[in-house]
């Protein structure tokens, strides 16, 4: 039996059932557990995260180089824009980035309490050549 039961990547943030709400309804997921700070989603693909209360919280001001990207999620998406719409009528913002060189083309968005994150799209598989 292993050791550890379950791993969440847990947001710092001043109204933990706000936050969830936002990420659970771009997840399509549900609420697992929730508690006076500290509250739990699954997504509908497995994807776990939590939010705690903290009072203090302060987002990260990136891309801004006075305060570093301490953290950010990742979201793979079939449609950037579709998914761009979601988040803003979620109450989430794009982040103005640079667009990144890569195999796949990524947005950066800031969620309702100021955490980054991003949506990219899967590289597309090329056919062997010869």
């Amino acid at each position: 039996m292993p050791l550890v039961k379950a791993g969440f990547v847990v947001l710092d943030c001043a109204e933990p059932e706000k936050l969830a709400e936002f990420y659970r309804d771009l997840l399509e997921g549900e609420m697992t557990d929730a508690t006076a700070n500290r509250v739990e989603i699954r997504g509908a693909d497995g994807t776990r995260l939590a939010f705690r209360r903290d009072m203090n919280a302060t987002p990260p001001s990136w891309p801004r180089p006075e305060n570093s990207l301490q953290a950010h999620l990742d979201f793979v998406v079939e449609d950037l824009d579709e998914a761009e719409r979601k988040i803003v009528g979620l109450g989430g913002r794009p982040v103005e980035t640079k667009d990144a060189a890569g195999p796949f083309e990524e947005r950066g968005y800031a969620d309702p309490a100021g955490h980054s994150f991003m949506l990219r799209t899967m590289a597309p598989t090329a056919p062997k050549q010869g």
